[in-house]
């Protein structure tokens, strides 16, 4: 959803294809592994010591099977992932993301972009999970969490298995991870209110769209309410991503954006 139309107010530095580092990506779905095919006691522990919140977040927000502090949650947490099925995405996963330097580029560009158009954010500390095909990104904490699990492919056997939907599975790729990572960051900054109007909410994500498409350079979405944002951004002088952002969905039937 979404066409990406560029105003000359979007003009990014030739640097913002350098070298620098935005973000890392952290990969602990390779210890997530190793325990849970394993049983090792020392992959257990470097999740608990080096990794205590992304672990508690996926045990207890992602996948929902108890406290951290649960005297029996290792072994809960081991046993639940001796299912086939997951079985199977652990070693899917293994596979199609042995090698994630070209996602690690591309989010590194992508946040280095926004930066510079938003230059007062705080970056997150990124990582790697496998979950049960629960969340895709999960942000907290200062942490932007990829649950790989959600990124196997169109066309992956477990996706039509479970019935999701051709539009569901279209996304449920590795060229989608960037772009996520991106809207969901941004989101979390920017969320929408709950007592909203729907098309409060559609106004409110076409401009979160938006912005995806712009710092990751390509026609991620597509939908005609991304006309609407490029008129405002072309129509305005000093243009802040930051106000057209956290302008009122109220404002959804007659956008504008503050000179």
């Amino acid at each position: 959803m979404l066409a990406a139309c560029v105003g000359c107010q979007w003009n990014l530095r030739p640097s913002d294809d350098n070298d620098a580092v935005a973000v890392n990506i952290d990969r602990y779905d390779q210890i997530e592994r190793i325990y849970l095919t394993t049983g090792d006691f020392a992959a257990l522990q470097q999740l608990k010591t080096a990794y205590p919140i992304q672990t508690r977040t996926l045990i207890e927000d992602v996948l929902g099977i108890g406290q951290v502090s649960d005297s029996d949650i290792n072994m809960r947490f081991l046993v639940f992932f001796q299912d086939t099925t997951l079985q199977t995405i652990l070693s899917d996963v293994e596979t199609q993301y042995a090698d994630m330097s070209d996602v690690s580029r591309e989010l590194n560009r992508a946040f280095l972009r926004l930066r510079q158009l938003l230059p007062e954010v705080s970056l997150p500390n990124v990582y790697t999970q496998v979950g049960s095909l629960d969340q895709s990104i999960v942000v907290g904490d200062g942490l932007l969490g990829i649950s790989l699990d959600k990124y196997l492919g169109e066309n992956y056997p477990l996706y039509l298995k479970y019935n999701y939907t051709p539009q569901q599975r279209s996304m449920m790729t590795r060229q989608y991870i960037v772009p996520d990572c991106i809207g969901f960051f941004l989101l979390s900054r920017y969320p929408l209110l709950c007592d909203a109007t729907d098309e409060a909410h559609q106004w409110h994500m076409a401009k979160i769209q938006y912005v995806v498409n712009r710092v990751t350079g390509r026609e991620v979405f597509d939908h005609p309410l991304i006309s609407r944002v490029d008129s405002i951004v072309k129509g305005q002088k000093n243009f802040s991503i930051d106000k057209l952002l956290a302008q009122s969905p109220l404002a959804a039937s007659h956008p504008n954006v503050e000179r």
